[in-house]
């Protein structure tokens, strides 16, 4: 399957989740079947104002780049475009417009979901960028900002006018944050309107509700969040369901052994003290479900170094 160009074999994409999709995570849901992945959002004033701890999520190496997306977010046509460009240093295969952020500091700001309040805005940005750039253009969008206003269809085909390249849907308003269901109808109705690529998102959790959110929407890919937090080999289920494979679960040692690699490349990315505090939610995310998992929930969360931490992890998995 090819969107604009990007090769992806099963459709399966990482979405774009603040403090969470990092270099080191997102190298795990490749391994594990991931065909695109995004960035945590960045801010573009930041990236203008040449703000260091921006630079550094954004930043791309090991030929990451050729997979992977860099998300920015912002309100500014003219911020958002030089920020697109400032980031093209770090060779993305595309960049992405986050208008669905449902967080009340990016609300509040009138970025994030706030946009699609003004499908107009929304359509300047998106062609600023796309003038700015050489790489494709996506955005993000939700259902709409709450329940009164479901315009969806609305921002989408407003941006696939001012040049995007694909838009991924999830199917929650702004007003529902994460809660509830995601609303299959309104991915499958923006697919319905627009011609550039729909890529549906939300509440798949495993191969089942995967083949149903395809079979739902007619949508061209799928996007995975919160389903591959603690659970990094979904992209692994769900690419052996698409395929028509059976698929065997990972044994507790393989398991173990994916926790143990996610906490050693965070440290070799950020160093042991940042790490540690950052791998906190992440190794508690691999203990849900677990026998003892809030007992060791509580020492993962008061976990100070390596050793420590990679010996709770043997814990987790009763190793």
């Amino acid at each position: 399957m090819k969107i604009n160009g990007l090769e992806l074999k099963n459709g399966l994409i990482l979405a774009p989740m603040a403090g969470i999709t990092d270099a080191a995570f997102r190298k795990i849901c490749f391994d594990y079947g991931a065909d695109f992945t995004v960035s945590e959002m960045v801010s573009a004033k930041a990236v203008c104002y040449g703000d260091k701890k921006t630079d550094s999520l954004a930043r791309l190496e090991n030929g990451e780049g050729k997979h992977t997306s860099l998300q920015i977010f912002g309100s500014e046509s003219e911020f958002m475009a030089k920020a697109a460009a400032e980031l093209l240093k770090y060779e993305p295969a595309a960049i992405d417009i986050n208008m669905g952020c449902p967080v009340p500091k990016c609300v509040k700001s009138g970025e994030g979901s706030a946009l699609m309040k003004n499908p107009k805005l929304c359509a300047e940005i998106v062609k600023a960028v796309v003038g700015a750039v050489n790489v494709p253009v996506s955005v993000k969008i939700r259902a709409g900002f709450d329940s009164k206003s479901i315009n969806a269809v609305e921002v989408a085909t407003a941006v696939e006018q001012a040049g995007v390249s694909f838009i991924a849907v999830h199917g929650r308003t702004r007003e529902q944050m994460y809660s509830g269901k995601a609303d299959l109808a309104v991915i499958k109705a923006v697919k319905e309107a627009v011609n550039v690529p729909v890529i549906a998102n939300g509440d798949v959790v495993d191969g089942e509700s995967a083949l149903r959110a395809l079979a739902e929407t007619g949508a061209d890919a799928l996007m995975l969040g919160r389903g591959a937090l603690g659970r990094p080999w979904i992209f692994a289920e769900v690419a052996a369901v698409l395929e028509g494979k059976a698929y065997t679960e990972l044994s507790d040692e393989e398991k173990c052994a994916t926790a143990k690699l996610h906490l050693k490349r965070l440290v070799e990315i950020k160093g042991e003290d940042v790490a540690i505090l950052e791998a906190r939610k992440h190794i508690a995310w691999y203990s849900k479900g677990r026998k003892n998992s809030a007992f060791l929930r509580n020492r993962i969360n008061l976990a100070t170094g390596f050793i420590e931490m990679n010996s709770l992890i043997n814990e987790v998995f009763g190793l």
